[in-house]
């Protein structure tokens, strides 16, 4: 096959074009600063007053030492030390090699999985420095915050220019919408399906390894400072917190080569969104809730804990169970017997188990969890990701609409991410993706959307 026809031109644009990935490479860059900013002790409160925000904001914008302020060499030093701990890990643990999907090419990466030991190990070197030096000792990202932040943007930064030059080697293969022949676009959505070096594939590793383990790593930090603070214990929120990311995270990661069907592995190219998304926006954006247990610490409670616990664990039981018969079917089992239509192309699609009620059961499924009451409000979300996500910022009380962030903003991008699947799948099946809509009508929320 021509290099033409293996990587056509890209002709359509998400994110509204390169204007669209411009902003949202700036927008998600501000959030992640902003976040802390708005919600944090030296902040003067989680939001801090409205009317002091504009004059804060243009005042430290114009301020130089508030520029130089956001980097500090040492949580820089660390941070790459981390992500240097992660490649060693990789490449020195044992793990198998399993083979991804079939690529446009006709060729199939093989992709080591040790990503669940790689965590093991992160954990046990945390616990035996907490063990032998204190709780103290683990507190230093909570102290430098905003200098772990900034690493984890230049790394994101390095990574997204690195990966895009790569791609113009000969034989890269290109992702089919990170093709479009303009910089600032390609940059952002990624402009080679899968760059690597060697055997080490970039994308993937990022994916698994050094935003979600360290996710885990910042609540565990979090918990040591609140431990400090309150002479040794910490409240039954922290726990909830440390208990449900930490599963969510080792539940991703042990089940490592369930991620090499998704489309961030089979479709998007990697480039800053990913990059970003994968080394900064994950571990300092989702550990929200912990960060702000240590400043506003709150006691649950037996009722209300338990309440949060069930909350949790209804959203996991749909989320494992719709990706369980997902990944089964995908890899040629059926052990449900579930019921799939064959399409002239000669894939086959779900049409029973919980792929009978929508075609996204594992975004959103059953209604519902109250999430919270605001402004006169009552908002409802209903799913296994969600449903997990909301009981995280259930944990936190109702004293602040910033620590349900994370549901709200999960909500959008599941709904981005239906759509995004579903042009595909109108790209991929043509007339039968039709057919397959009138048996399963409901997009993510039965009787709905």
């Amino acid at each position: 096959m021509a290099p033409t026809e293996l990587n056509p031109r890209t002709k359509h644009y998400e994110f509204l074009g390169p204007p669209g990935a411009f902003l949202v490479s700036i927008g998600v860059t501000f959030m992640s600063y902003a976040l802390y900013f708005g919600c944090s002790e030296t902040s003067g409160g989680c939001p801090p007053p409205f009317e002091l925000i504009p004059e804060r904001l243009t005042s430290s914008l114009s301020n130089s030492s508030f520029w130089l302020s956001l980097f500090d060499a040492e949580a820089t030093g660390l941070y790459f030390a981390w992500y240097a701990f992660c490649v060693v890990a990789w490449a020195l643990l044992p793990g198998d090699w399993v083979e991804g999907s079939t690529m446009r090419s006709g060729e199939k990466k093989s992709y080591k999985i040790n990503a669940f030991s790689t965590f093991l190990l992160a954990l046990g070197l945390t616990a035996g420095v907490i063990w032998r030096f204190g709780f103290q000792s683990f507190t230093f990202i909570y102290e430098k915050w905003v200098g772990f932040t900034t690493a984890s943007v230049v790394m994101s930064v390095l990574q997204a220019f690195l990966v895009y030059a790569m791609s113009f080697r000969s034989g890269a293969l290109l992702a089919l919408g990170g093709n479009s022949g303009n910089f600032i676009y390609d940059w952002f959505i990624g402009r080679e399906l899968n760059p690597s070096f060697g055997s080490f594939d970039i994308k993937s590793f990022n994916e698994l390894r050094p935003g979600l383990i360290l996710w885990v790593l910042i609540d565990i930090s979090m918990a040591c400072e609140q431990a400090v603070r309150r002479g040794g214990s910490i409240t039954d929120s922290m726990w909830l917190v440390l208990i449900f990311q930490g599963w969510y995270v080792a539940d991703g990661l042990y089940n490592e080569p369930a991620i090499l069907t998704t489309m961030d592995i089979t479709t998007d190219g990697f480039g800053y969104m990913l990059s970003v998304g994968d080394l900064a926006w994950v571990p300092f954006v989702y550990s929200l809730q912990a960060r702000y247990l240590v400043f506003n610490q709150v006691e649950l409670g037996t009722a209300w804990t338990t309440a949060i616990i069930l909350v949790n664990l209804t959203g996991y039981f749909i989320f494992r169970g719709a990706n369980g018969e997902k990944n089964d079917f995908r890899n040629g089992k059926n052990p449900k017997n579930l019921k799939f239509m064959t399409t002239e192309s000669g894939s086959k699609l779900l049409i029973s188990g919980w792929w009978g009620f929508s075609r996204h059961p594992n975004y959103l499924y059953v209604a519902a969890a109250l999430l919270h009451v605001l402004f006169g409000l009552t908002f409802f979300l209903s799913s296994g990701d969600l449903l997990m996500a909301t009981a995280w910022s259930l944990t936190t009380s109702f004293n602040t609409p910033l620590t349900y962030f994370y549901p709200i903003y999960f909500t959008v991008l599941l709904i981005h991410r239906q759509m995004r699947d579903e042009e595909n799948c109108v790209k991929k099946y043509g007339a039968d993706w039709e057919k397959y809509k009138k048996v399963v009508p409901w997009r993510i929320l039965p009787y709905v959307y």
